[in-house]
């Protein structure tokens, strides 16, 4: 049976009733705040002066301060009661104008009503979490919808959120199950006549999920990759029109242009929406050999950050620069790889013929300057992103590395399962598979998972 864990969210106490503003923060047309456990009636019964409106009805009622019957707001109010709203409690709320006195006056009104305080970060979403509503699959998703820049997120996030991912968990999860009653059967009722392949239906099924599991983590981390953005350095010698580049590419001046060799020293991060895809993008400092007379330690540190951010990339651009032509900076071209585009910048100024190859990658050739070449650039790079972050098929994918933990757990005991049992220890193999199904387990929160509950949610902020 699968079990949610009974913790305290905080120091306080969760049959407390507790209420934040559910809506982004900053002045706007209107903000929602959100009450939520045993007292929300009285909170809104309390603030409207009325009897309860109809459940999952928006109605129009002026709010009140309980102690001083000071009016406070014209708001549409609305009532949900639980268990089925967002929380598994019962919960109001209150759509008021969007100005700070406004929500500043109505947490002073709710603050004044017995058992009610303000909500933790998260915690509406633990609550939610601990009453069954949401898995932690569904919470992760949650969050990463509120986080979603780009279309591609959005709809990674949207199909986590509705519950896709925790659905392919619990279908392996409950398949294990009942491998595991077959073997129990057989180590319970050893002195009973059963079936002569009752464990080898156990076996069979161990080893589907097994496959299964595999095929699922043969994924190049595209769901990870696609939550925080493909990792992008631009790489090159001093001069070469990094910083040009990128500034072209975020459409802002995100990186000082300078005639002067080394502006740049720390690594330059900027992200970016391309084609519905993120990008991280870091300018570097230009590469030059630790020998060649530079003694400026704070660009060859520089240098030192360009090389480590290369070795971790998902993608380097290496820019050359045109006027240097025929001459190619070694220093770039050692770090030429499948995983680059190569591009020659200063098109408008080159020095010689631009090469059709380097290091066997096929040749760019731009300037940022006359913005010549670009579009052909900006359509190779679209591409080279979009084959990274792009799936065959509507399977959901693992999008934290928690998942890929807990499944790499989960496949090495339904290895240890498979061939513990076919060695006939039915004692051992009933262990290795019930560690399977608690791995599974972890994933979507159906064993203890306290340990967990922190981390997830403190992406939240309050009100959600």
């Amino acid at each position: 049976m699968s079990a949610r864990i009974a913790v305290d969210v905080s120091p306080h106490s969760i049959s407390d009733t507790i209420f934040a503003k559910a809506s982004g923060g900053g002045v706007g047309g209107v903000s929602v705040i959100r009450v939520s456990g045993p007292d929300a009636k009285i909170a809104l019964t309390s603030l409207t002066n009325k009897a309860l409106p109809a459940a999952r009805v928006a109605t129009l009622a002026r709010l009140y301060n309980p102690k001083t019957n000071d009016a406070i707001d014209d708001a549409l109010v609305l009532w949900f009661p639980g268990p089925n709203s967002f929380t598994g409690e019962d919960v109001c709320e209150l759509h008021v104008h969007g100005g700070i006195a406004v929500a500043v006056a109505v947490f002073g009104a709710l603050g004044t009503i017995k058992n009610l305080r303000p909500a933790e970060p998260g915690e509406f979403t633990r609550r939610a979490f601990l009453n069954d509503k949401l898995d932690l699959t569904r919470v992760e998703g949650l969050a990463d919808l509120v986080a979603a820049e780009t279309e591609a997120q959005l709809k990674q996030a949207l199909a986590q959120a509705e519950g896709g991912l925790g659905k392919v968990y619990d279908e392996w999860r409950a398949r294990l199950v009942r491998a595991l009653a077959l073997v129990e059967a057989a180590l319970d009722f050893s002195d009973e006549e059963l079936p002569d392949d009752i464990t080898s239906g156990a076996v069979n099924a161990a080893t589907e999920v097994l496959r299964e599991i595999d095929k699922h983590l043969v994924d190049a981390h595209r769901g990870e990759r696609l939550r925080t953005g493909v990792r992008m350095v631009i790489l090159g010698p001093p001069n070469a029109g990094k910083s040009s580049i990128m500034n072209a590419l975020a459409q802002r001046d995100a990186a000082i242009v300078s005639d002067i060799a080394g502006t740049t020293r720390d690594v330059v991060e900027v992200h970016l929406n391309l084609g519905g895809y993120p990008l991280l993008l870091a300018d570097t400092a230009g590469l030059r050999r630790a020998n060649d007379g530079t003694t400026d330690t704070i660009e060859l540190e520089g240098v030192r950050r360009a090389r480590d951010w290369a070795a971790r990339a998902d993608l380097k651009l290496c820019l050359f620069d045109g006027a240097n032509l025929p001459t190619l900076d070694a220093e770039t071209e050692a770090l030429v790889d499948e995983n680059t585009i190569v591009c020659v910048n200063k098109l408008d100024a080159l020095g010689g013929a631009v090469p059709e190859k380097i290091s066997n990658q096929k040749v760019l050739s731009v300037s940022v300057k006359t913005n010549e070449g670009m579009d052909a650039f900006l359509d190779v790079l679209k591409k080279r992103v979009e084959n990274i972050l792009s799936v065959s098929g509507d399977a959901p994918l693992p999008t934290r590395e928690r998942h890929r933990h807990a499944l790499g757990e989960c496949r090495a005991a339904l290895q240890r399962f498979i061939d513990v049992e076919k060695n006939t220890n039915d004692e051992l193999a009933a262990e290795d598979l019930r560690m399977a199904v608690r791995a599974l387990g972890r994933i979507t929160g159906r064993v203890d998972v306290e340990e967990l509950l922190d981390v997830i949610f403190a992406e939240f902020c309050i009100g959600k």
